[in-house]
């Protein structure tokens, strides 16, 4: 005698019809353009005026960190240079 209650089996003719495997290499390159494009769509773009300020603000930050870095080799160089001198 065989249980199925709790089973996990599912009945075939419940199971979703699989439509193959996907169509050829032309209709895999128009569907994933077709989404690419969807996808882009849903993307909110900045104004012109949001990407001015997000473009000043990474390039003073990059900026200061050059600047810190730098700073510190200089430090550490002058002091590598009086200690080992």
């Amino acid at each position: 005698m065989t249980e199925t209650r709790g089973s996990t089996a599912t009945p075939e003719r419940a199971r979703p019809e699989k439509s193959g495997d996907g169509g050829g290499p032309i209709a895999r390159v128009g569907l994933f353009y077709r989404q690419v494009v969807a996808e882009l769509r849903k993307v909110i773009w900045p104004t012109r005026q949001q990407l001015i300020t997000y473009w000043t603000v990474v390039l003073v930050f990059v900026l200061a960190i050059i600047g810190i870095v730098s700073l510190l080799d200089l430090g550490i160089g002058w002091l590598m240079l009086k200690v080992f001198g």
